[in-house]
């Protein structure tokens, strides 16, 4: 069999105000999340623009990041036209009718919740949002009570943090840099020991694409649909590259953290 669907949880979606274009509010929406990524081969590139900051926080194609504070965001969309990359991030908790949508390039001010971010990197797998106060940076790097998750929701301190300690353990969780971490396409959830768990959602050998759904302290942390071998993907601060993508699992080569 080439091609098989296994059920995930529909998107979480954080709310969101901030600088940017901006659309929504009013007229039907659909009942369903819209996809949240296209097929590689649509993507003219480059994979990033901008730069990376030390103290940003990274919020994962077609996945939410819950915010200090109160609030979130979620990238829903990108676009890249050979040179550079826009972003389209999104309002709202869950994925409802008439919630606003933002696009944004590299140095985009936005206001969550009433805490100022500037977006410094956008890439097809990641967006990166430094906080423009001491205090929100503060609050993104302070310790978790415990490195233990608790499970549900109490796991948010290890799933939404730039702390460095939270980060080498979850990358301590992965295989090393450049071997695989092979994710089976049975419907069954591979769990990660900072609370992250990670689903295959599909396979199409066919087509050579599968989706990867990733998820923390019960939000949707990521949503890759339509990934193929050589595409990257990024879980709790570590990037993979999709190796191999077979009728049984999708296997990713960790290339950094």
């Amino acid at each position: 069999m080439s091609r098989y669907r296994i059920a995930v949880p529909a998107l979480a979606l954080l709310t969101l105000a901030g600088c940017g274009s901006s659309s929504g509010g009013g007229g039907e929406e659909p009942t369903n999340a819209p996809a949240t990524t296209r097929a590689a081969s649509e993507d003219k590139g480059p994979v990033c623009a901008g730069e990376e900051s030390p103290e940003g926080l990274h919020v994962l194609r077609g996945g939410g990041f819950r915010l200090p504070g109160g609030g979130g965001v979620q990238y829903t969309g990108a676009d890249a036209d050979g040179t550079t990359r826009t972003a389209t991030l999104r309002d709202g908790e869950r994925y409802g009718s008439g919630q606003q949508e933002w696009t944004v390039g590299p140095g985009t001010g936005v206001t969550v919740s009433g805490h100022a971010y500037t977006v410094r990197q956008i890439c097809s797998y990641r967006v990166v949002l430094e906080p423009k106060t001491a205090e929100d940076r503060a609050a993104l790097t302070a310790a978790p009570e415990s490195m233990k998750p608790p499970g549900g929701p109490a796991d948010a301190p290890l799933c939404f943090t730039t702390n460095e300690a939270v980060l080498a353990a979850a990358a301590a969780g992965f295989p090393a840099a450049g071997e695989q971490l092979s994710l089976v396409g049975n419907g069954g959830v591979q769990r990660f020991p900072t609370g992250l768990s990670l689903t295959v959602s599909y396979l199409d050998t066919k087509t050579g694409t599968a989706g990867i759904a990733a998820n923390c302290a019960t939000i949707p942390v990521a949503a890759y649909k339509d990934v193929r071998v050589g595409d990257p993907v990024e879980f709790a601060g570590v990037r993979f590259e999709v190796s191999e993508i077979t009728e049984q699992a999708v296997r990713l080569a960790r290339t950094g953290d």
